[in-house]
């Protein structure tokens, strides 16, 4: 039952080209930074990302962006990122933009084993455009497919060896639905401890839903947009 990783490098050890990635997160809070840089100095390549976002230029998963790694980005929100701008418009980045909403709940979707689901979010637009759409109490929906991906990369805050995590504050955002939606989720966490020392009611994802743990080491955390009030 000990799940546990000496670092991210021995957690990822048999990531291969081509694989999808749903990486937790929103903006930069909540980063798997330490799996990030793995893959970073492993040259993964071909990597389809499902993220809520890609980071910045040269922070988060922007870095893998900028090193030519990531040949796909499923994502709702892109705009802090200027090298998923050039990427994309060279055409040299392929981009699905799904509503934030829809996206996690396809990822909820896939860790549930719910294949698809209809939402009126998205009907009448682009986003309609190809697929089924149905009419529910006189509003039209769209059929939405589930995600699942090939590692699910979460950050939280503690964890034991049997992978039961415990997310701090915002830093949950998309983590949860990410680790019950990996094939192999692999979790890194701030504090390591010992099986039996998290409350259970406390506990935000069961480690029924992690393959592999680690401590994680050189947390920077930054901060996507610092806003402060000016001093009197």
């Amino acid at each position: 039952m000990d799940k546990s990783f000496a670092d991210a490098a021995a957690a990822l050890h048999d990531l291969r080209d081509g694989a999808v990635i749903l990486a937790g997160g929103f903006g930069l809070c909540g980063n798997p930074e330490n799996c990030i840089r793995a893959i970073l100095d492993k040259g993964t390549k071909d990597l389809t990302i499902v993220s809520n976002n890609c980071g910045v230029d040269d922070k988060g998963l922007g870095v893998l962006l900028k090193a030519g790694q990531v040949r796909k980005m499923i994502s709702s929100y892109v705009g802090e990122n200027k090298t998923f701008e050039r990427l994309f418009l060279e055409g040299k980045l392929e981009v699905e933009l799904c509503p934030q909403g829809t996206l996690a709940e396809r990822l909820r979707a896939g860790g549930a084993g719910i294949p698809a689901f209809f939402t009126p979010t998205g009907a009448g637009t682009v986003r309609a455009e190809g697929r089924e759409t149905r009419v529910f109490d006189g509003r039209e929906h769209v059929l939405e497919s589930a995600i699942k991906g090939d590692y699910a990369l979460v950050k939280a805050w503690k964890g034991d060896r049997w992978g039961n995590l415990v997310y701090r504050k915002t830093a949950r955002n998309f983590n949860p639905m990410m680790a019950a939606a990996g094939k192999i989720t692999v979790a890194e966490v701030e504090e390591l401890v010992d099986v039996g020392s998290l409350d259970p009611d406390q506990i935000h994802t069961p480690g029924i839903y992690v393959q592999r743990i680690f401590q994680g080491r050189d947390y920077v955390k930054p901060i996507e947009q610092r806003t402060v009030r000016k001093r009197a």
